[in-house]
Parts: structure tokens; C-alpha cells; sequence
């Protein structure tokens, strides 16, 4: 039961983002935009590097690893569908990709752009923008964003509403959506737990 409690008691989506250097062009495809992305991440030079973000918004490189320019973005959301707000979940973001860039949901492409993607602070900008919705099953699910940018790193943002409400919230570290835990790990922490108890008890 005190493993439940423990677990249960952060609600947030987990965000990360890696960057990397890359003069890549516009690509044709979506798998293309994740290849070439992918690449770029692999190898972080000096103004790129990789983090974890408490919110997805006002994301840029710049302020974050140096760069604002030839910058390759890998985003990666993880985050929680429960049985109650499982159904049609919709998503979007607004970004600064100039040389287009892809959405995927648990490795499935929703689709791409490879026009100069600009939001400028607004969904109504839709050549800027992402937005898809999908029927979402009760479980942990990764939402990947993958773009190219030659300059100049305008911030970006990204944001969800589940079945229950169409308001969008932006993904942050107290948005409900927490990824539940393998077992794997909840086993971890419960013998963690029960050592640190017996540990007490000894002294």
C-alpha cells in the first residue's frame, strides 16, 4: 500500500528534449524526419545538448543549450491515459521548424509538414502548427515531435485535452498525465522500502 501511495503521488507528463546540429533540408516524409533528427541527436556538439522539461512551453534552444540556429529537435512526451479519460484525446503544438518537421504517437506517424513552420504565439497560424486527435486506449503512451530549424529558435509549445474536457493543457510537471510505472520498477521500490523499514528496526 505505501508503495501505491508513493507512486500515485506525482501527476506529470515526462518531457525530454535533445537537440543537435544539422544544415539538413526539408525531408519528403515523416520516417525521414525522424531519421535525420535522430542522427543529429546522437552526436550533441557545443550549443546542443539533451533535458528534461518541467513544461512544454516557451521551449527554445538557445536559451537552453546556446544555438539558435541549425538545430535538429527531438521532443519526447510520456504520459498516462486511465480507463476513466481513455477515448478521443486531441493534441497540438506550435513551433519554429523552417525546414518542416513530423508528429508521431507511440511510433506511429500522425503526419508532417516540410513547409517553414512558424507559429509566432498562435494556433491560429496552422502552417505553424500540429494538431491531431486520436482514440486513446487506457495505458502509457509517447508522444514524439521531431523538427529541423536553420534559424532563429522562436519559442515553442505543445499541449493535449483527454475525453473528458476539450480545454488544452499545456504537458508540465502537474498535468495528471503521469506515466504509471513498469512493474519492474514499483518491485524496486517496494524492496527498497522494505529494507530501509528493517534497516529502522536493527537500530
Amino acid at each position: 500500500m505505501l508503495v501505491l501511495a508513493l507512486t500515485g503521488a506525482a501527476h506529470a507528463s515526462l518531457i525530454t528534449l535533445a537537440t543537435g546540429k544539422s544544415s539538413a533540408g526539408a525531408q519528403t516524409s515523416a520516417n525521414a524526419y525522424k531519421s535525420v533528427v535522430e542522427a543529429a541527436v546522437a552526436n550533441p556538439s557545443s550549443g546542443y545538448g539533451t533535458t528534461t522539461l518541467s513544461s512544454f512551453n516557451s521551449v527554445n534552444n538557445s536559451a537552453l543549450f546556446g544555438s539558435n540556429g541549425n538545430i535538429a529537435f527531438d521532443y519526447t512526451v510520456k504520459f498516462n491515459v486511465t480507463n476513466d479519460n481513455s477515448g478521443i484525446w486531441g493534441f497540438r503544438a506550435g513551433v519554429d521548424f523552417g525546414k518542416g518537421g513530423a508528429i508521431f504517437l507511440d511510433g506511429v506517424a500522425l503526419g508532417f509538414k516540410s513547409n517553414d513552420m512558424w507559429w509566432n504565439g498562435s494556433y491560429n497560424n496552422t502552417g505553424g502548427v500540429f494538431n491531431y486527435t486520436s482514440m486513446m486506449t487506457a495505458g502509457n503512451h509517447t508522444l514524439s515531435i521531431y523538427g529541423l530549424e536553420s534559424c532563429c529558435d522562436g519559442k515553442q509549445q505543445a499541449q493535449f485535452h483527454d475525453s473528458k474536457n476539450t480545454t488544452f493543457t499545456t504537458f508540465n510537471a502537474a498535468d495528471g498525465a503521469n506515466p504509471v510505472p513498469e512493474p519492474t520498477t514499483l518491485g524496486l521500490l517496494g524492496i527498497g522500502l522494505l529494507a530501509a523499514a528493517g534497516l529502522r528496526r536493527k537500530s
